[in-house]
Order: C-alpha cells, then sequence, then structure tokens
C-alpha cells in the first residue's frame, strides 16, 4: 500500500479550508491544519497548529513540526485568507495591512516554508486561494481584489522558481461560496454577482475540491502557473 499523502491546508477551522481538510481525510491522507483559534474538530489522522500565517517565526515552527513528524510534505492549500468591504475613500489602512497580511503575506510565508521541505523530495503540489473579484474588478472590493492579484502573480512568478525542483504551483477562484467571506455581503450583490457568471448558481465546497485535487493530483507535474476561476468568469 502507498504511503498516505501529507497535507497541509491553512484556514481549516470552518468553511473552504475544513471542507478540504475533511476531503484529503477522506481520501486516507494524514492532514495537518492551522488557525488562530482551536479547530473546533478532530480526527485521528488530523494535527491542528494554533498558528498565524502572518507570524513568521509561527510559520517556520509549524513546517519544522511537520518536516520533523512526517519527513515530507506533499501538498499545500493556502486557504487561510481575509475579506474587506469598503469604498476605498472609507478604507482605513489598518484594514488594508490586515487584509495584505493574511492573503499575500501570509500566502507568501507558508508557501516559502513548505517548499523548503518539498524540494528535499524534489516534488510538491501547492495550490493558493485566489478570488473571481479579481476579474469581475468588483467595486468595494479594491483592497481584497489586490491582496488576491497579488497571490495570483506571485503564484506565476513562484511556479517558474519551483519548477526545477519538481514542485507546481497554481491557483483556484472560487465563486461566491456560503462562507464567512460573504455572509454579511446583501444577497442582492450576491445574486448580482452570480448573474455575470456562465454557471448561474453559487459555488459549493466540492467545486473547489474537485479543482484542487486536479491541481494535487501526481499525473498534475505538468500543470503549473495556472489560475482557474469557477462558475465561467
Amino acid at each position: 500500500m502507498a504511503d498516505p499523502e501529507i497535507v497541509l491546508i491553512t484556514g481549516s477551522r470552518k468553511g473552504i479550508g475544513r471542507h478540504l481538510a475533511e476531503h484529503f481525510l477522506e481520501r486516507g491522507a494524514l492532514v495537518e491544519g492551522c488557525s488562530r483559534e482551536p479547530a473546533g474538530w478532530d480526527h485521528p489522522r488530523y494535527t491542528h497548529h494554533l498558528a498565524d500565517v502572518t507570524d513568521e517565526p509561527a510559520v517556520r515552527a509549524m513546517l519544522a513540526a511537520i518536516a520533523r513528524r512526517h519527513r515530507r510534505l506533499d501538498i499545500l492549500v493556502n486557504n487561510a485568507g481575509l475579506a474587506a468591504m469598503n469604498h476605498t475613500l472609507l478604507t482605513p489602512l489598518a484594514q488594508v495591512e490586515r487584509v495584505m497580511a493574511t492573503n499575500f503575506t501570509g500566502t507568501f510565508l507558508v508557501c516559502r516554508e513548505a517548499a523548503k521541505v518539498m524540494q528535499r523530495r524534489k516534488y510538491g503540489r501547492i495550490v493558493n486561494l485566489g478570488s473571481v473579484a479579481v476579474p469581475l474588478k468588483l467595486e468595494g472590493e479594491a483592497v481584497y481584489a489586490a491582496s488576491k492579484s497579488a497571490v495570483e502573480a506571485f503564484t506565476r512568478i513562484l511556479a517558474r522558481e519551483l519548477g526545477p525542483m519538481g514542485i507546481t504551483v497554481n491557483v483556484v477562484g472560487p465563486a461566491p461560496t456560503d462562507t464567512d467571506l460573504i455572509r454579511g455581503v446583501p444577497e442582492g450583490k450576491i445574486a448580482a454577482l452570480v448573474a455575470r457568471q456562465a454557471i448561474t448558481r453559487k459555488g459549493t465546497f466540492e467545486d473547489v475540491a474537485n479543482v484542487v485535487d486536479f491541481f494535487t493530483s501526481p499525473r498534475s507535474g505538468f500543470v503549473t502557473g495556472q489560475v482557474v476561476y469557477l462558475g465561467g468568469i
């Protein structure tokens, strides 16, 4: 029997992150997750880290612990993220710094430390979470979209840097999905966004997991630096 996959998913306490963690557990993987608060759920093959992805020492300690326990890391999904919905003229600097720190800096830090572990075996699959807010150019989400644009640009370049190490890096951009990120958005605005899609419904956790499965498959070693938006944006 093949060794189980070693998977790290950030922001695994709830929402898409928790669903992906449970999805990989169902596949028989050993899953590591993190959030700033206790997970609130458990599983025999799941290990939770209390870690803020913007905290460099905490990220380093988490990846060091994973490397000690498993000697490798096969898959990383950078799911941890914050949303911000404000007209630019009403956006305080503190909000800008918080969103950029979590969505971009956190992704950068975890990618960097995870790649150091992956390169030892010349194999790895990294999936970063983007957003349809980027191509839709949504008013009121300038800072959030900018943070996800940074993730996309970083991913494309990181894919080139890590390609020689056998590590792929890609982005999946979910359509509006029922998570805390959109819970405060008026239903009318969500409906208007969904109407701009080729497939006019909200996204589901399963939709995201399907693309993550494709990107993280051992057979997808020739797929890197790509961005897939869901819903037909």
